[in-house]
């Protein structure tokens, strides 16, 4: 039988989704404009920006992003071609490969990293008082700890 939700749970729901996509779509955009990256390669530089040595293999990367392999393989590609980032052989592994962050990847990053922060101030932390923003990470975290359940 089918759990339909109720009317304040549909507008609970619908209103999530408008927000989540909304402020994505917003940080997206402004991120294209600012610094010339969309959000999955900021993401991507910032997972190996705080990664030891600035490195790490592209199956953690992977998930760590939320990507298949396959689309951070594009990404990290892409980050190659404009010199973020390089790829290396894993010295523990033959079958596997490093992603690095280069210089040049830190200090795109350090240049678009002011920015980005404003924007989610500006657009999430402005918006909300004290108490909904801890309302808001307790509700995050409850879900992600929900739903990485096996």
């Amino acid at each position: 039988m089918t759990r339909w939700l109720n009317p304040d749970e549909q507008r609970t729901w619908r209103a999530f989704l408008a927000a989540s996509r909304t402020l994505m779509e917003t940080l997206d955009r402004e991120l294209q404009r600012d610094a010339g990256m969309p959000h999955a390669y900021y993401e991507i530089l910032v997972r190996l920006s705080e990664a030891p040595e600035r490195r790490l293999r592209m199956s953690e990367l992977a998930e760590l992003t939320g990507s298949s392999r396959s689309r951070l393989s594009h990404a990290v590609a892409r980050l190659e071609t404009a010199g973020w980032v390089r790829r290396e052989e894993c010295p523990t592994d033959r079958r596997g490969q490093l992603a690095l962050l280069t210089e040049e990847g830190f200090a795109t990053l350090a240049a678009a990293a002011p920015g980005h922060v404003e924007g989610v101030r500006r657009h999430l932390f402005d918006a909300l008082s004290p108490a909904q923003v801890d309302q808001l990470r307790r509700i995050s975290e409850a879900l992600t700890d929900h739903l990485s359940r096996p």
